[in-house]
Formats: structure tokens, C-alpha cells, sequence
């Protein structure tokens, strides 16, 4: 078991995102006020094959530069005045509550069926998701939009996710390992073009069952699993969800 010590002073953070669109990164994420400052330090890797591929170097980087945590967002998430301030403030309170946290993010689940919880407070897609469960809240999973995770921590992403499921597939691990994860309150919005609910385009389809099926073989031992846009009881499901969302 990983027995990180408590800290005695706001966790300092570095950011890293991948990027597919560079109009999308300049309209949104780039435009927050604390990227723009120079006080908190930023990366941005260009057409990654996966997540992990942008994710795990900027970690292997911030082990030798000595940022506490390293936090991954989406290019399409803007940052309200004073994020990056209330992000720390907020990851503090949580360290200093569950001294083995190794990964935080602004939107997750605890549990599974009729037990489940839903915690974190985002704009997604214009959609206000404020849950009534008290934040900051220790989760099962995470959604994407944003995961940190602590630099100590040994972890890294699973290239085999690719950009799915890699925000969960982490807090199993930092699980698996005696530590544990969390979503904290540190409102931010998410302008994603992914529809939230209803038909996805065919090639969305089959790279989320492709992804799916790898998260669903690493742990099936784990199941049921609730993510934030997934029940997973059996190896299967994900795919069966995401074919009935598929265009006509």
C-alpha cells in the first residue's frame, strides 16, 4: 500500500492536453485566464495515437520538474477566473482528508445500480450537472473531461484504453494499489461536440467498442463497473450500449 504523506502546503500543479483541433484548443481551453499568465505550466501534444501517448511523458517530465500533479483536460474545457487557485485549494482539502489520494477529477461515480452516486459540478455541452452529493466525494470511476493524478503516485495511463475509459482504468489502478480517487469541487466547462446522449457517428462507435472491450478484459474481475456514461455488468455491454447509439 502507497502511504503518501499528507500536505503541508497547496499541491502545485502542471497541465497537459492533446490536441486534435487547434481552432478548438485557441476557442476554449487556451483562452482560460489561467493558461494564459505564465504562472501555471502547460504542455500540449498534437494528433496522439492515445492518451497515454501525451499523458505518460508529461508525467515522466513533471517527475524531474517537481510538480506535485500533473492534470490532463480536454482542449474543449475553459477554465472560469481563478481555476487553477480553487483546483489546488480544493485538491489540498482532499489530500489532507484522504492522505493515499493519487487521483482526482471534477466528475465521477461511486458504486454501482440503485447504490450508486453521482458527484461533481460542471457545464457539460451547456448542461449544468450540479449533484446533490457533498465534494469533495471519494469515486469508483471518473469522467475524462479532466483526471490529475499524483506524480509520486507511480501511476500512468494504459495506452490500450486510447481516449476512452483511461480516467476509470486509473482509478482501479491507483485502487488495485492501496490508494484512492476522488472528485472535487472545481467547476469548470466542457464544450465537447460528442453528442451527450442519443446517435454517434460510426467511426466514435467502433473506436469506443474497441476501447471498451480492452477496459472490460483488464478488469473483469472488477465488475459491475458504473462510469459516468457506462454500466458494465459482463464483458459485452459497452459494445451493445454504443451499437444502439449508432446512426441509421
Amino acid at each position: 500500500m502507497n502511504t503518501m504523506s499528507r500536505p503541508s502546503h497547496l499541491p502545485s500543479i502542471a497541465v497537459v492536453t492533446s490536441v486534435s483541433r487547434i481552432d478548438v484548443l485557441q476557442q476554449r481551453l487556451a483562452q482560460s485566464e489561467c493558461m494564459q499568465r505564465g504562472g501555471l505550466p502547460w504542455s500540449a501534444c498534437f494528433n496522439s495515437p492515445s492518451a497515454a501517448a501525451a499523458f505518460n511523458p508529461a508525467m515522466d517530465a513533471q517527475a524531474a520538474q517537481g510538480s506535485d500533479w500533473l492534470v490532463w483536460v480536454h482542449q474543449d474545457v475553459h477554465f472560469p477566473p481563478g481555476w487553477d487557485q480553487l483546483f489546488r485549494r480544493a485538491l489540498g482539502e482532499a489530500c489532507a482528508q484522504w492522505p493515499t489520494l493519487a487521483v482526482a477529477g471534477l466528475y465521477g461515480v461511486r458504486g454501482v445500480g440503485e447504490q450508486s452516486v453521482r458527484a461533481g459540478h460542471v457545464l457539460d455541452r451547456g448542461q449544468l450537472l450540479k449533484e446533490p452529493a457533498a465534494l469533495p466525494c471519494l469515486v469508483d470511476s471518473l469522467d475524462e473531461l479532466l483526471v490529475a493524478v499524483r506524480v509520486d503516485s507511480g501511476l500512468r495511463m494504459d495506452p490500450a484504453m486510447g481516449f476512452d475509459f483511461y480516467a476509470t482504468d486509473l482509478v482501479l489502478q491507483a485502487q488495485a494499489a492501496g490508494m484512492c480517487a476522488a472528485a472535487l469541487d472545481a467547476y469548470c466547462e466542457h464544450w465537447s461536440d460528442t453528442p451527450a446522449q442519443g446517435e454517434m457517428p460510426p467511426g466514435l462507435i467502433e473506436r469506443v467498442k474497441n476501447n471498451g472491450h480492452a477496459f472490460e478484459q483488464k478488469w473483469a474481475h472488477r465488475l459491475p463497473i458504473k462510469t459516468p456514461c457506462f454500466d458494465i455488468h459482463r464483458p459485452g455491454d459497452i459494445a451493445a450500449l454504443a451499437a444502439s447509439m449508432s446512426t441509421p
